[in-house]
Protein backbone atom coordinates (compact mmCIF):
# COMPACT_ATOMS: atom_id res chain seq x y z
CA UNK A 1 0.00 0.00 0.00
CA UNK A 2 1.09 3.77 -0.79
CA UNK A 3 -0.16 6.83 0.23
CA UNK A 4 -0.76 9.48 -1.69
CA UNK A 5 -1.96 12.76 -1.12
CA UNK A 6 -4.78 14.99 -2.65
CA UNK A 7 -5.17 18.92 -2.91
CA UNK A 8 -6.70 19.14 0.44
CA UNK A 9 -4.08 17.20 1.96
CA UNK A 10 -6.37 14.23 2.54
CA UNK A 11 -4.63 10.64 2.77
CA UNK A 12 -5.50 8.08 0.10
CA UNK A 13 -5.24 4.41 -0.03
CA UNK A 14 -4.11 2.43 -3.04
CA UNK A 15 -4.16 -0.76 -4.05
CA UNK A 16 -2.28 -2.26 -6.53
CA UNK A 17 -3.62 -3.12 -9.88
CA UNK A 18 -7.57 -1.40 -10.70
CA UNK A 19 -7.45 2.00 -7.69
CA UNK A 20 -9.49 1.98 -5.29
CA UNK A 21 -9.03 5.51 -3.43
CA UNK A 22 -10.01 5.61 0.39
CA UNK A 23 -9.67 9.08 2.14
CA UNK A 24 -8.96 9.01 5.95
CA UNK A 25 -12.06 10.86 6.15
CA UNK A 26 -14.18 7.80 4.99
CA UNK A 27 -12.06 5.30 6.80
CA UNK A 28 -12.25 7.92 10.04
CA UNK A 29 -16.21 8.15 10.30
CA UNK A 30 -16.40 4.31 8.98
CA UNK A 31 -14.14 3.05 12.05
CA UNK A 32 -16.10 5.79 14.32
CA UNK A 33 -19.89 3.94 13.23
CA UNK A 34 -18.65 0.80 13.76
CA UNK A 35 -17.15 1.43 17.16
CA UNK A 36 -20.45 3.76 17.64
CA UNK A 37 -22.88 0.38 17.01
CA UNK A 38 -20.90 -1.93 19.46
CA UNK A 39 -21.55 0.66 22.02
CA UNK A 40 -25.24 0.28 21.29
CA UNK A 41 -25.12 -3.11 21.01
CA UNK A 42 -23.34 -3.49 24.57
CA UNK A 43 -25.60 -0.69 26.57
CA UNK A 44 -28.60 0.47 24.41
CA UNK A 45 -29.31 -2.64 22.40
CA UNK A 46 -33.17 -1.00 21.74
CA UNK A 47 -31.57 1.71 19.55
CA UNK A 48 -31.04 -0.68 17.14
CA UNK A 49 -33.93 -2.66 17.19
CA UNK A 50 -36.21 -3.09 13.72
CA UNK A 51 -38.40 -0.32 14.77
CA UNK A 52 -35.66 2.16 16.62
CA UNK A 53 -34.23 1.86 12.73
CA UNK A 54 -37.43 2.02 10.99
CA UNK A 55 -38.68 5.10 13.00
CA UNK A 56 -35.35 6.81 12.68
CA UNK A 57 -33.21 6.02 9.46
CA UNK A 58 -36.10 8.50 8.01
CA UNK A 59 -34.36 11.16 9.95
CA UNK A 60 -30.91 10.28 9.24
CA UNK A 61 -31.97 10.39 5.30
CA UNK A 62 -33.47 14.34 5.79
CA UNK A 63 -29.87 14.89 7.77
CA UNK A 64 -27.69 13.62 4.59
CA UNK A 65 -29.92 15.11 2.14
CA UNK A 66 -29.33 18.63 4.12
CA UNK A 67 -25.86 17.83 4.50
CA UNK A 68 -24.87 16.92 0.99
CA UNK A 69 -26.75 20.38 -0.14
CA UNK A 70 -24.10 21.89 2.91
CA UNK A 71 -21.47 20.41 1.53
CA UNK A 72 -21.87 21.76 -2.04
CA UNK A 73 -21.99 25.19 -0.20
CA UNK A 74 -18.49 24.45 2.42
CA UNK A 75 -16.43 22.90 -1.01
CA UNK A 76 -16.86 26.75 -2.20
CA UNK A 77 -15.45 28.03 1.18
CA UNK A 78 -18.81 28.92 2.56
CA UNK A 79 -21.84 28.34 4.82
CA UNK A 80 -25.56 28.32 4.53
CA UNK A 81 -26.84 29.64 7.79
CA UNK A 82 -30.67 29.56 6.13
CA UNK A 83 -30.88 25.64 6.30
CA UNK A 84 -33.39 26.04 8.78
CA UNK A 85 -35.79 28.60 7.15
CA UNK A 86 -35.58 26.67 3.82
CA UNK A 87 -36.60 23.22 5.06
CA UNK A 88 -39.17 24.60 7.71
CA UNK A 89 -40.37 26.75 4.30
CA UNK A 90 -40.85 23.69 2.08
CA UNK A 91 -42.55 21.39 4.79
CA UNK A 92 -45.23 24.47 5.39
CA UNK A 93 -45.87 24.59 1.59
CA UNK A 94 -46.18 20.83 1.00
CA UNK A 95 -48.77 20.76 3.72
CA UNK A 96 -50.61 23.77 4.04
CA UNK A 97 -51.43 24.69 0.36
CA UNK A 98 -53.02 21.59 -0.37
CA UNK A 99 -54.78 21.15 3.07
CA UNK A 100 -55.40 17.69 2.94
CA UNK A 101 -56.31 17.76 -0.96
CA UNK A 102 -53.64 15.11 -2.62
CA UNK A 103 -54.89 17.10 -5.84
CA UNK A 104 -53.25 20.34 -4.93
CA UNK A 105 -49.81 18.45 -4.03
CA UNK A 106 -48.02 19.08 -7.30
CA UNK A 107 -48.80 22.90 -7.34
CA UNK A 108 -47.17 22.89 -3.67
CA UNK A 109 -44.08 21.42 -4.66
CA UNK A 110 -43.85 23.37 -8.07
CA UNK A 111 -44.27 26.44 -5.84
CA UNK A 112 -41.88 24.86 -3.08
CA UNK A 113 -39.21 24.50 -5.64
CA UNK A 114 -39.89 28.14 -7.33
CA UNK A 115 -39.47 29.72 -3.51
CA UNK A 116 -36.29 27.33 -3.27
CA UNK A 117 -35.07 28.94 -6.62
CA UNK A 118 -35.69 32.32 -5.43
CA UNK A 119 -33.59 31.74 -2.58
CA UNK A 120 -30.62 30.01 -4.03
CA UNK A 121 -30.18 33.05 -6.49
CA UNK A 122 -30.67 35.50 -3.90
CA UNK A 123 -28.09 33.90 -1.80
CA UNK A 124 -25.60 33.18 -4.94
CA UNK A 125 -25.53 37.14 -5.57
CA UNK A 126 -25.25 38.19 -2.35
CA UNK A 127 -22.23 36.37 -1.76
CA UNK A 128 -21.03 35.59 -4.87
CA UNK A 129 -21.34 38.58 -6.97
CA UNK A 130 -21.99 41.44 -4.49
CA UNK A 131 -19.27 40.08 -1.98
CA UNK A 132 -21.44 39.75 0.71
CA UNK A 133 -19.87 37.89 3.78
CA UNK A 134 -21.49 34.46 4.14
CA UNK A 135 -22.44 34.42 7.32
CA UNK A 136 -24.40 37.41 6.78
CA UNK A 137 -26.41 36.71 3.69
CA UNK A 138 -28.05 33.37 4.94
CA UNK A 139 -28.79 34.37 8.45
CA UNK A 140 -30.76 37.16 6.56
CA UNK A 141 -32.20 34.49 4.15
CA UNK A 142 -32.84 32.83 6.55
CA UNK A 143 -35.37 34.95 8.32
CA UNK A 144 -36.65 36.18 5.01
CA UNK A 145 -37.70 32.62 4.71
CA UNK A 146 -39.27 32.54 7.97
CA UNK A 147 -41.37 35.51 7.17
CA UNK A 148 -42.23 33.26 4.45
CA UNK A 149 -43.23 30.46 7.05
CA UNK A 150 -45.44 32.79 8.79
CA UNK A 151 -47.29 33.58 5.73
CA UNK A 152 -47.90 30.36 4.72
CA UNK A 153 -49.21 28.94 8.15
CA UNK A 154 -49.41 31.50 10.73
CA UNK A 155 -47.07 29.14 12.63
CA UNK A 156 -49.88 26.43 12.95
CA UNK A 157 -49.48 22.87 12.03
CA UNK A 158 -51.40 21.16 9.71
CA UNK A 159 -51.58 17.57 8.38
CA UNK A 160 -49.96 16.27 5.58
CA UNK A 161 -51.60 14.85 2.39
CA UNK A 162 -52.07 11.09 2.18
CA UNK A 163 -50.13 11.08 -1.16
CA UNK A 164 -47.07 12.69 0.35
CA UNK A 165 -47.46 10.57 3.01
CA UNK A 166 -47.57 7.23 1.24
CA UNK A 167 -44.67 8.42 -1.06
CA UNK A 168 -42.04 9.81 1.58
CA UNK A 169 -43.15 7.44 4.57
CA UNK A 170 -43.83 4.56 3.09
CA UNK A 171 -41.42 1.87 1.98
CA UNK A 172 -40.18 -0.37 -0.85
CA UNK A 173 -38.00 -3.13 -0.74
CA UNK A 174 -38.32 -3.34 3.18
CA UNK A 175 -36.64 0.11 2.98
CA UNK A 176 -38.12 3.31 3.97
CA UNK A 177 -38.47 5.55 0.79
CA UNK A 178 -36.81 8.67 2.26
CA UNK A 179 -33.69 5.99 2.01
CA UNK A 180 -34.09 6.01 -1.19
CA UNK A 181 -34.80 9.59 -2.07
CA UNK A 182 -31.27 10.22 0.13
CA UNK A 183 -29.54 7.93 -1.97
CA UNK A 184 -30.91 9.18 -4.84
CA UNK A 185 -29.30 12.29 -4.01
CA UNK A 186 -26.15 11.21 -3.15
CA UNK A 187 -25.67 9.79 -6.69
CA UNK A 188 -26.71 12.57 -8.26
CA UNK A 189 -24.45 14.63 -6.42
CA UNK A 190 -21.93 12.25 -6.54
CA UNK A 191 -22.12 11.92 -10.28
CA UNK A 192 -21.97 15.40 -11.13
CA UNK A 193 -19.07 16.26 -8.50
CA UNK A 194 -16.56 13.23 -9.63
CA UNK A 195 -17.57 12.29 -13.26
CA UNK A 196 -18.63 15.61 -15.07
CA UNK A 197 -15.85 18.35 -16.07
CA UNK A 198 -18.23 20.62 -14.51
CA UNK A 199 -18.01 18.77 -11.17
CA UNK A 200 -13.95 18.84 -11.40
CA UNK A 201 -14.09 22.53 -12.12
CA UNK A 202 -16.37 23.35 -9.30
CA UNK A 203 -14.21 21.46 -6.94
CA UNK A 204 -11.02 23.10 -8.71
CA UNK A 205 -12.66 25.94 -8.34
CA UNK A 206 -13.56 26.09 -4.65
CA UNK A 207 -9.81 24.70 -3.65
CA UNK A 208 -8.22 27.69 -5.49
CA UNK A 209 -10.20 30.71 -6.50
CA UNK A 210 -6.89 32.56 -7.60
CA UNK A 211 -5.72 29.48 -10.08
CA UNK A 212 -9.42 29.25 -10.93
CA UNK A 213 -9.42 32.52 -12.46
CA UNK A 214 -6.26 32.64 -14.09
CA UNK A 215 -7.44 29.39 -16.34
CA UNK A 216 -10.75 31.32 -17.05
CA UNK A 217 -13.13 29.42 -14.87
CA UNK A 218 -16.23 31.15 -13.59
CA UNK A 219 -15.67 31.48 -9.62
CA UNK A 220 -18.36 33.76 -8.96
CA UNK A 221 -20.85 31.46 -11.26
CA UNK A 222 -19.76 28.16 -9.71
CA UNK A 223 -20.15 29.75 -6.03
CA UNK A 224 -23.58 31.30 -7.13
CA UNK A 225 -24.34 27.46 -8.20
CA UNK A 226 -23.35 25.58 -4.94
CA UNK A 227 -26.20 27.88 -2.98
CA UNK A 228 -28.35 27.17 -5.80
CA UNK A 229 -28.31 23.65 -5.84
CA UNK A 230 -28.10 23.43 -2.22
CA UNK A 231 -31.70 25.19 -1.77
CA UNK A 232 -32.90 23.09 -3.99
CA UNK A 233 -31.41 20.05 -1.90
CA UNK A 234 -33.19 21.79 1.03
CA UNK A 235 -36.46 21.61 -0.52
CA UNK A 236 -36.41 18.40 -1.29
CA UNK A 237 -35.54 17.52 2.08
CA UNK A 238 -37.81 19.33 3.71
CA UNK A 239 -41.00 17.93 0.96
CA UNK A 240 -39.78 14.48 2.45
CA UNK A 241 -39.71 15.48 6.16
CA UNK A 242 -43.73 16.74 5.48
CA UNK A 243 -44.19 13.21 4.28
CA UNK A 244 -42.49 11.40 6.96
CA UNK A 245 -44.00 13.27 9.61
CA UNK A 246 -47.86 12.76 9.74
CA UNK A 247 -48.58 16.70 11.66
CA UNK A 248 -45.33 18.56 10.79
CA UNK A 249 -44.69 21.79 12.54
CA UNK A 250 -44.09 25.18 10.81
CA UNK A 251 -40.67 25.20 12.50
CA UNK A 252 -39.46 21.71 11.52
CA UNK A 253 -36.42 22.63 10.16
CA UNK A 254 -34.69 24.14 13.34
CA UNK A 255 -32.55 21.11 14.71
CA UNK A 256 -31.14 20.30 11.15
CA UNK A 257 -28.57 23.54 10.73
CA UNK A 258 -25.85 21.87 12.97
CA UNK A 259 -26.00 18.28 11.70
CA UNK A 260 -26.37 19.94 8.01
CA UNK A 261 -22.28 21.22 8.97
CA UNK A 262 -21.42 18.60 11.30
CA UNK A 263 -21.36 15.60 8.75
CA UNK A 264 -19.69 17.59 6.00
CA UNK A 265 -16.84 18.18 8.78
CA UNK A 266 -17.47 14.35 10.03
CA UNK A 267 -17.24 12.94 6.49
CA UNK A 268 -14.18 14.76 5.60
CA UNK A 269 -14.31 17.75 4.04
CA UNK A 270 -12.88 21.00 4.21
CA UNK A 271 -14.43 24.00 5.62
CA UNK A 272 -11.94 25.72 3.63
CA UNK A 273 -13.32 24.12 0.83
CA UNK A 274 -12.32 22.43 -2.26
CA UNK A 275 -12.65 18.72 -2.59
CA UNK A 276 -16.19 16.88 -1.31
CA UNK A 277 -16.39 13.59 -0.30
CA UNK A 278 -21.01 13.32 -0.71
CA UNK A 279 -20.71 9.22 0.66
CA UNK A 280 -18.62 10.09 3.82
CA UNK A 281 -20.74 13.08 4.56
CA UNK A 282 -24.09 10.49 4.69
CA UNK A 283 -22.30 7.84 6.19
CA UNK A 284 -21.38 10.39 8.91
CA UNK A 285 -25.55 11.65 8.78
CA UNK A 286 -25.90 7.94 9.53
CA UNK A 287 -23.80 7.90 12.59
CA UNK A 288 -25.18 11.70 13.70
CA UNK A 289 -28.19 10.40 13.97
CA UNK A 290 -27.64 7.08 15.83
CA UNK A 291 -25.81 8.94 17.93
CA UNK A 292 -28.50 10.74 18.68
CA UNK A 293 -30.81 7.34 18.91
CA UNK A 294 -28.15 6.07 21.40
CA UNK A 295 -28.41 9.09 23.94
CA UNK A 296 -32.04 8.72 23.78
CA UNK A 297 -31.68 5.20 24.52
CA UNK A 298 -29.36 5.95 27.41
CA UNK A 299 -32.37 8.72 28.92
CA UNK A 300 -29.82 12.06 27.93
CA UNK A 301 -32.43 14.39 27.33
CA UNK A 302 -32.24 17.12 24.31
CA UNK A 303 -30.77 19.62 25.37
CA UNK A 304 -27.70 17.06 25.97
CA UNK A 305 -28.28 15.42 22.50
CA UNK A 306 -27.46 18.69 21.15
CA UNK A 307 -24.37 19.42 23.51
CA UNK A 308 -23.34 16.05 22.20
CA UNK A 309 -23.53 17.04 18.42
CA UNK A 310 -21.33 20.35 18.90
CA UNK A 311 -18.88 18.13 20.34
CA UNK A 312 -18.91 15.35 17.47
CA UNK A 313 -18.73 19.13 14.97
CA UNK A 314 -15.53 19.94 17.30
CA UNK A 315 -14.16 16.44 17.42
CA UNK A 316 -14.54 16.67 13.90
CA UNK A 317 -12.54 19.71 12.78
CA UNK A 318 -9.53 18.47 15.22
CA UNK A 319 -8.90 15.17 13.89
CA UNK A 320 -9.31 16.76 10.67
CA UNK A 321 -7.58 20.25 10.89
CA UNK A 322 -4.78 18.92 13.14
CA UNK A 323 -1.43 17.51 11.83
CA UNK A 324 -1.60 14.54 14.12
CA UNK A 325 1.77 13.10 13.18
CA UNK A 326 3.85 16.60 13.52
CA UNK A 327 1.97 16.81 16.82
CA UNK A 328 2.72 13.33 18.11
CA UNK A 329 6.48 13.45 16.82
CA UNK A 330 7.19 17.31 18.66
CA UNK A 331 5.26 15.40 21.81
CA UNK A 332 7.96 13.16 21.63
CA UNK A 333 10.74 14.95 21.31
CA UNK A 334 9.63 17.19 24.31
CA UNK A 335 9.37 13.93 26.55
CA UNK A 336 12.60 12.73 25.36
CA UNK A 337 14.42 16.03 26.23
CA UNK A 338 12.37 15.93 29.77
CA UNK A 339 13.93 12.66 30.38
Amino acid sequence: MSAVGDTNGDDFVARKGPRYPVTRGFITILVSTAILLIFCLVFAPSSLSSGALQGSLPFAAVIAMVGLAQLLVVQQGGVDLSVAGSVSLAVVISVHIPLGDSSLLPRAIAIALGCAVLAGIANGLLIGFLKVNAIVATIGMNALLYGAVFAFSGGVPSITTPLLQQIAGGETFGLPNSIWFAFATLVVVSFLLKKTVAGRRFEFSGANRHAARIVGLRVQLHEMSAYLYAQLIYCLAGITLAGVIREPTAFQGDTLLLPSIAVVVLGGTSLLGGRGYPVSTCLAAFFLNQLGQFALALGIPYSGQTIIQAFALGLGIGVYSVNWTETGRKLATLLGRKT
